[in-house]
């Protein structure tokens, strides 16, 4: 395949950047082991191919996701759209919320001013730049007015730190609110065929505002590849091995979604991976949809899904389907706001 030719484009805040981005987080964090030489030379192949809108975030590795990518960027960063995140506490030390320190919370949002500036500022250190392309709130603080965050994020703007602001797994009000104070580029929540919860709001009200939407996990966080059939194709210390939607009896029932991909797949000469990617994508160009990987193969098939053109026959097909089991264990579906 001519890669090259593959790429589509998509803009946001004013810049063309490919309509497939990358997420980064499995390299350093939650997916079981990495290999630091692959995922140097995914990253590498990853601007080859055009896919330069890249997404990662303080907590992933504790830092060391950013890190990595910071490897690549001293010698690339204009050629990268680059997006991090803030607000999920990786050290229990710089929150301002230290009564759920001493309380010893399973996991600490922050969403305070001080909170904001602190991490902004160690994340540009780590990823060895002086600005960031789109800096988003990774979860909405459930004390803090999201009015007070984002006052403290535009402020990052007038100091020339940060570009875009943005908000991960945030309502449609929360999102009005922060957009009355500052613009708000992009919103980041989960969606693909099996996850479809923000149709009803969240989409439509980007799309009225003019904000773009980044679907993460769009490939169902691997399930839809057809490639995990049974939670002990997860390797060990995987975060998936604790998704309610990897529980052996959810798998099961999940599995005739996978199928139903895997049989588009077919009738389009193309991968699993590939048609659950052209959904996302067909869903309008506001949305610039962010795999995960860390190997150089599935960017590659990855990139494939631009070449994909569903029918009404397959949309008919995939759309019928919904996935069985929340999307996060307990402690995660505490901190989605809506």
């Amino acid at each position: 395949m001519d890669y090259s030719q593959a790429m589509d484009k998509r803009t946001i805040a004013g810049r063309e950047v490919g309509a497939l981005g990358l997420g980064c987080m499995g390299m350093s964090y939650a997916y079981g082991p990495s290999d630091k030489g692959e995922c140097l030379r995914t990253l590498g192949r990853a601007l080859e191919l055009g896919v330069n809108f890249w997404d990662t975030a303080d907590v992933y590795g504790a830092g060391e996701n950013e890190k990595l990518l910071s490897e690549v960027l001293k010698d690339h960063r204009a050629e990268v759209f680059l997006c991090t995140k803030f607000g999920n506490v990786y050290d229990r030390s710089m929150t301002s919320h230290q009564d759920q320190v001493s309380s010893n919370e399973p996991w600490i949002v922050d969403g305070t001013p001080e909170y904001v500036r602190r991490c902004c500022d160690l994340s540009l250190q780590r990823l060895g730049t002086d600005v960031i392309d789109l800096y988003y709130q990774h979860r909405v603080d459930p004390q803090i007015p999201v009015e007070e965050t984002v006052g403290a994020m535009a402020e990052l703007v007038k100091a020339g730190k940060v570009r875009n602001l943005g908000l991960s797994e945030a309502a449609a009000e929360t999102i009005r609110r922060a957009h009355s104070v500052h613009p708000v580029t992009a919103v980041q929540s989960e969606y693909s065929l099996w996850t479809r919860d923000f149709e009803a709001s969240v989409i439509p009200t980007c799309a009225e505002l003019g904000i773009t939407f980044v679907p993460y996990s769009p490939l169902g966080r691997g399930f839809l590849t057809g490639t995990i059939q049974h939670p002990d194709d997860l390797p060990e210390g995987d975060w998936r091995r604790n998704n309610p939607r990897f529980f052996e009896e959810n798998m099961t029932a999940n599995a005739q979604l996978a199928q139903a991909v895997k049989e588009v797949a077919k009738r389009r000469g193309a991968t699993a991976a590939q048609v659950a990617l052209a959904w996302v994508l067909s869903r309008g160009e506001k949305m610039i949809p962010i795999p995960g990987t860390k190997r150089v193969r599935y960017l590659e098939d990855n990139v494939g899904a631009l070449n994909v053109r569903l029918t009404k026959e397959d949309f008919d097909d995939l759309d019928s389907l919904q996935a069985v089991g929340e999307r996060y264990p307990s402690v995660g579906m505490k901190f989605l706001n809506g």
